[in-house]
């Protein structure tokens, strides 16, 4: 009378078979072509905001935003910029969203960490997402490298004022692997890699060597724990991690290009004159006090220091499309292997996590003949 035909759907973790993205409606809107690229399994590079609205001057900080994507999509990744416009969290901004936001004195940005995020929301104002609130949103999106400047750390002083970034701590919850040039030099870079050490955050130089970069230095005096040398090497770390389902983030340090770097007598007498700026300011304090902190840097070093931030940023962004490539390949070869080995399995087949089963049937009568009484339908 009729054929039945049955499909199961296999549910596995993320790093066997790639994981739907369900999450486009509501609060977190995912820009189509991002959805598609996670959906598809393809590389997806997240980037912050707090550049676009704390970290720049308008307009460098919108042509810097369009120049940072541009870069990863020459490397053959999709960038997806994360922000907060107008109380709904955008995963992949469009052109118009990002120029909207960088244009503070209309769009009145706020600094967005983890503890701001509901608020921002429930106002329906606009937020620049900090690295710690981009890691957030990466993390709920399935989105597994992020790029950005440079990671807030321990400031110095900590020990009177406990001034410490919520980026370490959520480094030590999201398993997001974040590329970036260390930790920003205006911070105590050896109590901030101890605080990682705590958090149970992979730490690693980008490099020939484990010499932990400081921002605008290439160096900070400090050793990372380890080093990779290609993005092969960083790619195959973080699906070991993804396969183990740590659930805790990684921090690859990528040095500032050598032509772009500064000296180290310029940026640390920048660094202490701006930190004197900061205590005779009452007015500069918790989450205003680095981009106090950076803009001070900046104009006292004439500009110089934003030049080295602009290079800094994009060779980050280029260094993480690379890895998200590799790793997108590692991945698909590791669905091919399994999805193969699903198909040998003989006699009932074993569902991991959960399945779906969707039943259908198909006439092969031209029409439906009831039973003796004769009901009409």
């Amino acid at each position: 009378m009729y054929r039945q035909t049955k499909r199961l759907t296999y549910f596995c973790h993320n790093s066997i078979l790639p994981r739907k993205l369900t999450i486009n409606a509501g609060i977190i809107k995912v820009n189509e072509e991002v959805k598609y690229a996670l959906n598809a399994g393809k590389p997806v590079v997240a980037l912050e905001s707090t550049i676009i609205t704390h970290g720049m001057p308008y307009p460098t900080n919108i042509e810097c935003a369009l120049d940072v994507e541009q870069i990863v999509r020459k490397e053959g990744a999709i960038p997806a910029t994360i922000a907060i416009v107008k109380g709904k969290i955008k995963v992949g901004l469009i052109e118009d969203e990002l120029k909207f936001l960088g244009d503070i004195k209309s769009s009145n940005p706020f600094k967005t960490s983890r503890r701001d995020i509901p608020y921002v929301v429930s106002n329906k104002l606009n937020g620049g997402t900090t690295v710690s609130g981009t890691l957030i949103v990466a993390n709920k999106t399935h989105i597994p490298i992020f790029a950005t400047g440079g990671i807030g750390g321990v400031h110095r002083g900590a020990h009177k004022t406990f001034d410490i970034s919520a980026d370490l701590i959520e480094l030590g919850k999201c398993g997001v692997a974040v590329v970036s040039s260390g930790v920003k030099s205006i911070l105590d870079i050896p109590k901030t890699l101890e605080y990682l050490e705590t958090q149970g955050v992979f730490v690693a130089t980008f490099g020939d060597n484990n010499e932990f970069p400081a921002f605008y230095l290439r160096t900070s005096g400090s050793k990372a724990p380890y080093s990779v040398k290609t993005a092969m090497e960083a790619a195959k770390i973080i699906k070991s991690s993804m396969d183990l389902d740590m659930q805790s983030g990684m921090l690859f340090a990528v040095p500032v290009p050598e032509e772009s770097a500064l000296f180290p007598e310029i940026i640390n007498n920048a660094i202490e004159e701006a930190l004197k700026s900061v205590k005779s300011d009452l007015n500069v304090m918790g989450k205003n006090v680095t981009p106090f902190l950076l803009q001070q840097v900046a104009k006292i070093t004439k500009g110089k220091s934003l030049d080295t931030n602009i290079a800094l940023i994009k060779n980050n962004a280029k260094t993480a499309a690379k890895i998200a490539v590799v790793l997108a390949e590692l991945r698909a070869a590791s669905n091919e292997t399994d999805v193969d080995n699903l198909e040998r399995v003989k006699g009932r087949p074993v569902i991991i996590g959960g399945s779906n089963l969707d039943c259908s049937a198909t006439l092969t009568a031209s029409e439906i003949k009831v039973g003796q009484n004769k009901t009409q339908y």
